[in-house]
């Protein structure tokens, strides 16, 4: 009986802990952030979330030392974002911003959509802009990049301007992808990618 009571101690010093962290980043992310962007799955009202997480690891450098100071929801500083407001994304994938190397690029021309459910590793490049080869100092005119839903985009991959991917799009760890596969439901690798394997797909995934 005296075990029981100490482990029912533990768990509620455990819980108010937890509690009170979840406040103290509630209070940093609602000064810190746009409201809007701390309403997704990641973010509970009860408990010390991922969410919560993301806003405490990122806020300091992001938005008291001021590195990528302007965009409104928390993104790891080992990360480049090129103009955010052309992101589309799902609230609910917040996550994709927080993994350390990637470069997202969108030009102030072009879009980078993700499809709600789609994961992204880390190292990932995304760019909608290739440099002018005739003078390096300047970019081409951008092109959208589109990605479906619940794809997943393997570490040190690099998706390059115009492509789009349909739902379901595996790319494998370290693949070039130069063209689109718009059909989805399929594995892509290599430099440059093309499909090495379909996949069969539950279409209630997608309802």
């Amino acid at each position: 009986m005296k075990d029981l009571r100490k482990y029912s101690i533990k768990q509620y010093m455990r819980a108010g802990f937890s509690f009170l962290k979840k406040i103290g980043a509630q209070c940093i992310g609602y000064i810190f952030y746009d409201h809007q962007y701390l309403k997704g799955k990641e973010f509970s009202s009860y408990k010390y979330t991922n969410g919560w997480r993301w806003v405490m690891e990122n806020f300091f450098i992001q938005k008291i030392i001021g590195y990528q100071r302007h965009i409104p929801f928390p993104v790891s500083f080992r990360s480049q974002f090129m103009n955010w407001e052309n992101f589309i994304f799902d609230i609910d994938d917040l996550e994709n911003f927080q993994k350390g190397g990637c470069y997202f690029q969108a030009a102030s021309d072009a879009y980078i959509r993700i499809g709600k459910g789609t994961f992204i590793a880390a190292n990932v490049g995304i760019i909608t802009a290739n440099h002018d080869v005739q003078d390096l100092k300047k970019h081409m005119p951008g092109k959208d990049v589109n990605i479906g839903q619940n794809c997943w985009i393997g570490m040190n991959s690099t998706i390059l301007p115009g492509v789009t991917l349909g739902d379901g799009t595996v790319v494998g760890a370290g693949s070039v992808v130069t063209k689109s596969f718009p059909n989805g439901h399929c594995v892509v690798a290599g430099n440059p990618a093309k499909i090495i394997k379909e996949i069969l797909y539950d279409k209630t995934a997608y309802m």
